[in-house]
């Protein structure tokens, strides 16, 4: 039986005491879920959930936490019976004018309870507990903090110059829309950056698209890395972690398990924790990630009480 792969989100607000969610209702099927849809050839999980959204509901959103993912029965195109897989995120609103397309003709915003009674179907009503219940322990409103590996880089072997003026490779370049719309679904408002061409580069295209100038830190560049060590790198780290603002930081393959081995020092207590965020970091420090790829980590607080409850590895290559 083949696989549908789609990707949504659950739109949340808070309207004075109580939690609000974005439904919207289908004229085709007459019913009411969560905004989703089908990933496109090559796209990444989370950039079709937040383009689904966006072309659904009208609204800019930024994903937050994952929630829990949903599997069921379909029939494809061809009337074949498939099994479509949709994973989840929750979202806030960051923009958007609200226009709806031909699958939606409205957007209802209901608190938990009225939500619970409109959803048509019982596998839709997971997200929504997962989401009340973070929501009621105070974990909902995370910001996120994405470690970027910079791309595929032209070859030290076939580089002749300063090698921190190495620029990314053809294939490298290739990957740059991939991160950059990755960075996009997440509403990064803030760039952090080794002063190495190719992590610069790595950054350029969501830079453009977003019209925010990169920090420039030599501590996170591998010759900055070499001469003043880990304490500079972690100083970063909590310099980002002070300002709650969502963030990309691009470096190197020597640095980045630094910079995610003080992450590791900021995981929410197990009880709080996203189940498998806590391996999934220890081992992304100890192993590293490859170029081109994404971690993200959903980060609850600012300054000293900033603590990490979930974690996500969005892979340098296509997902379907």
């Amino acid at each position: 039986m083949s696989t549908i792969n789609a990707a949504g989100t659950v739109p949340w607000r808070v309207n004075g005491d109580a939690l609000e969610v974005a439904l919207v209702h289908r004229p085709r099927y007459d019913d009411w879920s969560w905004s989703k849809g089908k990933l496109e050839p090559g796209e990444r999980w989370p950039v079709a959930a937040f383009r689904e959204t966006q072309e659904e509901t009208g609204l800019q959103v930024r994903l937050g936490m994952p929630l829990p993912p949903t599997t069921y029965r379909v029939l494809d195109r061809d009337g074949v019976p498939a099994t479509k897989w949709v994973r989840y995120w929750a979202a806030q609103v960051t923009g958007g004018d609200g226009s709806l397309t031909h699958e939606i003709d409205e957007v209802a915003w209901l608190d938990a309870t009225s939500a619970d009674t409109r959803l048509d179907y019982s596998h839709d009503r997971e997200q929504l507990r997962a989401l009340l219940r973070a929501y009621q322990r105070g974990l909902l409103d995370t910001w996120p903090l994405l470690v970027v590996r910079h791309a595929l880089a032209t070859p030290r072997s076939a580089w002749k110059g300063d090698d921190r003026r190495r620029p990314l490779s053809p294939a490298g370049h290739v990957q740059v829309p991939l991160i950059t719309d990755t960075l996009a679904a997440y509403g990064v408002e803030a760039l952090t950056t080794s002063p190495s061409t190719r992590c610069v580069q790595t950054l350029a295209g969501y830079a453009k698209r977003s019209g925010l100038d990169p920090h420039m830190r030599n501590a996170i560049s591998e010759e900055g890395f070499a001469k003043r060590g880990a304490k500079r790198v972690y100083r970063v780290v909590d310099e980002v972690l002070a300002t709650g603002v969502p963030t990309a930081v691009c470096s190197h393959g020597p640095v980045l398990p630094t910079i995610l081995e003080a992450l590791v020092g900021r995981l929410a207590p197990v009880d709080e924790l996203i189940p498998g965020a806590d391996t999934s970091l220890a081992e992304a420090a100890d192993l590293g990630i490859e170029k081109g790829e994404v971690f993200i980590a959903h980060v609850c607080g600012v300054g000293d009480a900033a603590r990490i409850i979930a974690v996500e590895r969005i892979t340098s290559k296509a997902e379907v």
